[in-house]
């Protein structure tokens, strides 16, 4: 006979199944390390900056340091206030705050002084036609610049067929760009560097006899 609280022919209760619970650290863990992964991703898109170097009197020792790291295919630039801050990585650019001549022969005087550098020197072509009725001052900085760049080793190109070598070269190989005080358009000199001890025509010779000798 059943006791006042039971009933009549009802099943015992199941007994209770407990399961196991995933801890919840290797869940966070999880998600730590797909944030990780995800930031490292969009950090890899992120367009690169082009390095920027200290201002004002730094500029010297910038271009003594950088000289004596560059070689063939490297370049340098004195340019005037306008000339644009590039965003590729390989171009360094300082603000020097410093006379555009006072900077021009400084390099200049680096680059001959050098046993393993010397310069092709590229100015722009448009330079010779600008007036100074457009630029005043222009006049006076053509007669300064023909005593100071050398005789030869000099070329005068359009303004962007320059800046397309210089694109070009940026994408392997370092440049320094120095930015002066100049306020007169088409100013800027180019530097393109070379080995001082191998000259172009010992690379035609070179060239020839290689060609010559298949």
């Amino acid at each position: 006979m059943p006791y006042k609280h039971e009933v009549a022919g009802s099943i015992p209760a199941a007994p209770t199944i407990r399961l196991p619970i995933t801890p919840h650290v290797n869940l966070q863990a999880m998600e730590i390390r797909l944030a990780m992964t995800v930031a490292m991703v969009l950090l890899t898109l992120l367009p690169a900056k082009a390095a920027d170097s200290p201002h004002g009197s730094d500029w010297k020792q910038v271009l003594t340091d950088r000289l004596a790291e560059y070689g063939h295919r490297n370049w340098i630039v004195i340019a005037d206030s306008a000339y644009p801050a590039q965003s590729r990585a390989g171009i360094e650019t300082v603000v020097s705050h410093a006379d555009h001549f006072e900077v021009l022969r400084t390099v200049l005087a680096a680059v001959s002084s050098s046993k393993h550098v010397r310069a092709i020197v590229y100015t722009d072509s448009e330079l010779k036609y600008v007036t100074e009725a457009d630029a005043a001052g222009i006049e006076n900085y053509r007669k300064q610049l023909a005593q100071i760049l050398p005789t030869s080793g000099t070329e005068s190109l359009l303004h962007e067929q320059i800046i397309s070598k210089l694109d070009q070269a940026g994408e392997t190989f370092r440049i320094l760009i120095i930015k002066t005080n100049l306020t007169i358009p088409y100013t800027s000199v180019f530097l393109e560097l070379r080995a001082a001890y191998w000259s172009d025509a010992a690379e035609q010779r070179l060239r020839n006899a290689m060609k010559e000798s298949r």
